[in-house]
């Protein structure tokens, strides 16, 4: 047994980058399936406010050892209000994402949450004054298209914006905010100082809607609902490992593997097949959210090449 594990680190460390974190990031597709998957399993009996609480609990157990061994540094910050508000922002994107995986199929709730990044766009050049040119303008645009591609249901041609679909679109767009306030804190705070701030003002931030929402769990769905917290946890970190470790512009397409992982979990499970518009509107947004991740890949490259100059 041990030789087998040396054998398989082994063979992992003789991947080249990119292939170690497109491992990850597969890892990330799947534990984010399971996740949603028991999202729309458990929302029957256990509103999304209140799976919220769970799922926050459970990050925050995980965490605790660390708060406990570290204390003081853990929680080091000398920008605690950004640290609340992307808190705050991050725990009422969970809610309404929870509420769109309960209400809506599977497969339409991921194509919406990948806006999450055309929203990055437009913060990047209002909140970290980041230089946007016409082409990712563009590509957001085309992107925007896509939505209403997918909430534009219906023989009768009109629009039908569902509540489920505005609350995942709020979402992403709160999810945006979080990273833009990731890009803001992490120029002078550690990863795991932010981990520990989200981790800890999230449960505190999803216990008021979890006691509006409270009834006690049976066994058998404490433990799924422990789970769901779990996972959403791993899956966190594995996404930002693959991502840590490969290159952005080869791992967002593999991230894309979630939605096809949706699909199947949709139609095997919960009999759900994804219409017309959402295929083709899914496409459109998928297609403009990989040409945003190339374009920033290739701005990184060259000004990583123009600082690596000789003066």
């Amino acid at each position: 047994m041990a030789g087998a594990a040396a054998a398989i680190r082994g063979g992992y460390a003789n991947l080249t980058p990119n292939l170690r974190g497109a491992l990850w990031m597969l890892a990330s597709a799947v534990t984010f399936t399971v996740m949603t998957t028991l999202i729309k399993y458990l929302g029957a009996d256990y509103p999304a406010a209140l799976q919220t609480f769970y799922r926050q609990a459970a990050g925050f157990l995980i965490l605790l050892p660390v708060i406990v061994r570290h204390r003081g540094a853990a929680f080091a910050t000398t920008r605690p209000w950004i640290l609340i508000f992307r808190s705050s922002a991050g725990t009422i994107g969970l809610i309404l994402s929870f509420y769109a995986y309960q209400k809506m199929p599977l497969a339409d709730a991921n194509a919406l949450s990948f806006t999450r990044t055309l929203w990055l766009v437009p913060l990047a050049a209002f909140v970290v004054r980041e230089h946007v040119g016409p082409m990712r303008i563009g590509a957001a645009v085309v992107g925007f298209f896509g939505v209403l591609l997918m909430v534009r249901p219906g023989a009768g041609g009109h629009f039908a914006v569902t509540g489920p679909a505005l609350a995942m679109l709020a979402s992403s767009f709160l999810f945006a905010l979080t990273v833009t306030g990731m890009k803001v804190m992490t120029r002078d705070h550690s990863p795991m100082v932010l981990l520990v701030w989200a981790a800890s003002l999230g449960l505190l931030f999803s216990l008021p809607g979890a006691v509006l929402a409270w009834h006690w769990p049976s066994g058998r769905d404490l433990v799924l609902l422990a789970a769901m917290g779990a996972i959403g946890t791993l899956n966190q970190w594995t996404y930002i490992k693959g991502m840590q470790i490969g290159d952005a512009a080869a791992m967002a397409p593999i991230d894309y593997t979630r939605l096809v992982m949706a699909v199947g979990a949709g139609f095997l499970l919960f009999h759900e097949l994804p219409g017309v518009w959402t295929l083709a509107g899914a496409g459109v947004v998928v297609g403009s959210t990989l040409f945003i991740t190339w374009r920033e890949h290739l701005a990184a490259t060259r000004e990583a090449a123009a600082t690596s100059l000789p003066a």
